[in-house]
């Protein structure tokens, strides 16, 4: 009779452990499985560049960034001054994916807040973003010279996230 009384305990105990394992876990942090695997291609028409496509060969030899954006998406609006400041550096190519939204509204917000994308392509439709496993805007990709993905950025780049976890992998990516 004493063992059946004690399971209740256990099962409340293993319940408390792992809620307070949950609770220690950073909801942004969720892992990718296209972490250093190849980046899923694409040839999609850039944004501001009538009939011209964008392909992943294209890029193939340099280390960028693929930021997917869109002018409906309030955090973007938070991300983007520093996307800004920080295209001004000329550290690497950042190219935007816009994601789900209108030519117009793109190109608007763009000219609006400053555009900080060598160039940006037109995912209308959401087909590149649920190949690169977008769970929503923004999210960032830093891929190296092989096509490879390094490291994927979960909600809008903050400074701290700027200098703690792109640049040192960027300065490693490109070998300097």
């Amino acid at each position: 009779m004493k063992a059946k009384a004690l399971i209740p305990l256990l099962i409340f105990i293993g319940l408390t452990v792992f809620l307070a394992i949950g609770l220690t876990l950073n909801p942004r942090e969720i892992p990718s499985p296209l972490i250093d695997k190849p980046a899923p291609a694409f040839n999609l028409r850039q944004l501001n560049a009538s009939g011209q496509a964008l392909k992943l060969a294209d890029m193939q030899g340099k280390v960028w960034l693929l930021n997917v954006w869109a002018s409906w998406c309030v955090a973007c609006r938070d991300e983007h001054p520093v996307l800004v400041e920080f295209s001004k550096r000329g550290v690497l190519p950042i190219i935007g994916l816009n994601y789900k939204d209108r030519d117009a509204d793109a190109l608007d917000w763009l000219q609006k807040f400053g555009n900080p994308y060598t160039t940006s392509i037109v995912d209308a439709d959401g087909r590149v973003g649920i190949d690169y496993g977008v769970y929503g805007v923004p999210e960032t990709f830093l891929i190296d010279g092989k096509g490879r993905i390094r490291y994927k950025q979960i909600g809008p780049i903050t400074p701290e996230v700027l200098e703690r976890e792109l640049l040192p992998r960027i300065k490693e990516l490109q070998g300097a």
